[in-house]
């Protein structure tokens, strides 16, 4: 499978997340980004949402 490569500008903030979280899961910060973007798209073509009920905040 081909892949593109794509720029993308985080916060020093968000990226020191993701690696962190990353680290957690045995994956690069790539790699989590991309997993993290396939769950996303995922759950949006199952359900029509970006985010699951039990994810979105409490208004």
């Amino acid at each position: 499978m081909s892949k593109k490569q794509v720029p993308l500008r985080l916060s020093r903030k968000l990226y020191e997340e993701l690696a962190a979280w990353a680290e957690d899961d045995f994956r690069s910060v790539n790699g989590q980004i991309e997993y993290l973007l396939t769950e996303c798209v995922r759950q949006r073509k199952k359900t029509g949402k970006y985010v699951p009920e039990d994810l979105k905040p409490k208004e």
